[in-house]
């Protein structure tokens, strides 16, 4: 079955124009001024500075708008300097954009300059994702939870392969408990903000088998290596950020006085590990704003809680609610078929959207015999829409499951029309460009002995499966304190205990890993890099790639965009956490049909949208 929704309004201003906070004219209040433009809810929502403020936000009522301004509110009234504002959001993407429209209404106003958080009128501002900030206090106090300022960020493959040494040195079967399986048990924990002793036994889940002891006891395994690893997955940029301020009096106190106000966009998507450490950090003055809407809570499968929400107003004594309902996006009809949807479910807080910009078409039904009719009708319905004179961009087709994808993407591909699929393999995804960045984290940090196996033999240096298993070994021998791989390697050739060729191709990757870390500190991260790659062998290995010349080649154009990209930053560390931090959300894409999943698509706007498979029991 087929929904198609059409917008005739599509290329109307989908939020109230950005007002130049100038208009305030001769004396005029200009922090005032910066209401012009909105509705009263909005409106109050931005001059509503002090204490617990809950904005409900429907789809498509301008809350983006009522965040910035209700910033430059705070700035302009000299209620608090940007150092002393805290702004959370859910995208990287989100945080640019906020900061850029909040940094434009500052300069209308004729305060301070352009430049963002890096020397504009918004420098000192703590504006974010949840993990971003997380990071940034966690490298402040890293020692206080057993790290060292430089460690690293594992992304879910390195997650996995620590996880299967735990399993490995325990005896637990890998195939019964698969690394996959137990890596996503140990991040639900994470985000319930559970360290190892705090694990209820009936959470032991998908480990229950085990017993809740054993699995508990993997866990804190597991998280011991990781601090051996000088090294964090991304739930404890969540979780160890939670222990400082709920285990660190002083540190809980600095960044309460220091945050006089905290803003949170999307806050139905919150976790429970977010959510306390929101509340710790409000605890003293109460100046929490959060901007969310519960009729949007899709992220349940990944931990988030409607409930933090629902139950906001007897979290915050004295809190005030106030419901943006005016839409500015769809059209009545559209509005009226999502109203009656979501009235269905039993716990919301009530709200009803409306809009003035008229019904617009009807939204259409076309039941379709199979999937294949179905993906027939929408490369159709792209195709019309296009000839009459539309853009591919224009298009949106969201499904419920990635699997549905294979016959749209078949009938897109016999209708010869261009598509994307949002989500797929992004760029720092890619084999090439993690081995790369592998070899940066080792320049890094020599310890990251996850970097090092990745790359200790690509290029080919003939360290095989049972080299690798005596390094490892040495390295966790010894006194009772493991070592770095690198440094056991360097002792092991010492001693004599790696000889020939294996030896000889070992103590020059060392040394040049030394001659690296050097020119790291004079030195631009994309030369630096440059010079790994041609040093390491690595370039030369792609050139030699006769056999898949053609991919060898696209490999080396991903490895020159990584120097591009390189250019942009200061230093290898701080590109190295721009990498941690990339939102699945923030992909760019040509002039074609998006084909997404509903969840990716949140927050997305499109003259025109498919859902195929609108049916029970595949689309909720």
């Amino acid at each position: 079955m087929n929904f198609l929704l059409t917008d005739e309004f599509a290329d109307a201003e989908p939020l109230p124009p950005e007002v130049p906070v100038r208009a305030a004219g001769h004396g005029g209040n200009l922090a005032d001024a910066l209401t012009i433009g909105l509705n009263p809810p909005q409106a109050e929502a931005v001059r509503q500075i002090d204490g617990p403020l809950l904005v409900l936000a429907g789809a498509g009522t301008g809350k983006t708008s009522v965040l910035t301004r209700r910033v430059a509110y705070i700035l302009l009234t000299k209620s608090a300097w940007p150092n002393e504002i805290l702004a959370v959001t859910f995208t990287n993407k989100a945080a640019k954009e906020m900061a850029e429209r909040t940094e434009k209404l500052m300069v209308q106003a004729g305060v301070g300059h352009e430049g963002g958080q890096n020397g504009g009128v918004l420098s000192g501002m703590w504006m974010g994702t949840f993990h971003r900030l997380g990071m940034r206090m966690l490298r402040a106090h890293a020692e206080r939870v057993g790290l060292k300022p430089n460690f690293v960020v594992l992304d879910s493959d390195d997650q996995q392969k620590v996880v299967a040494q735990v399993l490995k040195d325990a005896g637990v079967d890998v195939q019964q408990f698969p690394p996959r399986l137990v890596t996503s048990i140990f991040s639900r924990w994470k985000d319930n903000g559970w360290r190892a002793p705090e694990v209820p036994s009936e959470e032991a889940g998908g480990l229950a088998a085990l017993g809740a002891g054993r699995a508990i006891a993997l866990y804190a395994e597991y998280n011991s290596r990781l601090l051996a690893l000088n090294a964090c997955d991304f739930g404890d940029l969540l979780l160890h950020p939670l222990v400082l301020m709920e285990n660190f009096a002083e540190v809980a106190e600095k960044y309460r006085k220091q945050f006089k106000y905290v803003l949170v966009d999307e806050y139905q998507d919150t976790n429970v590990v977010q959510y306390r450490w929101l509340k710790s950090l409000a605890s003293g003055h109460g100046n929490l704003c959060v901007v969310g809407d519960d009729d949007q809570s899709i992220y349940g499968w990944r931990g988030a809680q409607v409930g933090n929400i629902l139950r906001f107003e007897k979290d915050f004594a004295g809190a005030k609610v106030i419901r943006l309902e005016q839409n500015y996006r769809s059209t009545g009809h559209i509005l009226a078929a999502a109203n009656a949807l979501i009235g269905h479910n039993k716990t919301r807080h009530g709200k009803n959207l409306w809009t003035d910009v008229g019904d617009g078409s009807q939204l259409e039904l076309h039941p379709q015999l199979d999937d294949r009719e179905e993906a027939r009708f929408v490369a159709d319905g792209c195709w019309q829409h296009v000839r009459s004179g539309g853009s591919y961009d224009d298009i949106a087709v969201l499904v419920r499951t990635a699997a549905q994808t294979r016959a749209i993407e078949e009938a897109l591909v016999r209708a010869g029309l261009p598509y994307v699929v949002v989500g797929g393999l992004k760029f720092y995804e890619r084999k090439e460009i993690k081995d790369a960045l592998a070899y940066l984290r080792l320049v890094v940090n020599e310890s990251d002995d996850l970097a090092l196996g990745r790359i200790i033999n690509v290029p080919r240096r003939g360290v095989g499966e049972g080299t690798l298993a005596l390094i490892e070994e040495a390295a966790r021998a010894g006194t009772g304190q493991a070592i770095s791989q690198t440094v056991a390697i360097r002792s092991m050739i010492e001693r004599g205990e790696l000889t020939g060729k294996v030896a000889n191709s070992l103590h020059s990757l060392l040394e040049k890993l030394t001659a690296w870390k050097l020119l790291a500190q004079i030195d631009t991260p994309d030369r630096v890099a440059e010079r790994v790659l041609e040093e390491s062998g690595y370039l030369q290995m792609l050139r030699d790639d006769r056999e898949r010349e053609e991919e060898a080649k696209a490999r080396i154009d991903n490895l020159k965009e990584l120097l591009r990209a390189l250019q942009e930053y200061a230093d290898l560390p701080s590109f190295l956490d721009h990498v941690a931090l990339v939102s699945d959300g923030d992909a760019n894409t040509d002039n074609a049909v998006k084909l997404m999943t509903i969840h990716s698509a949140k927050g997305l706007e499109f003259p025109l949208v498919f859902l195929p498979g609108f049916e029970e029991g595949l689309f909720p």
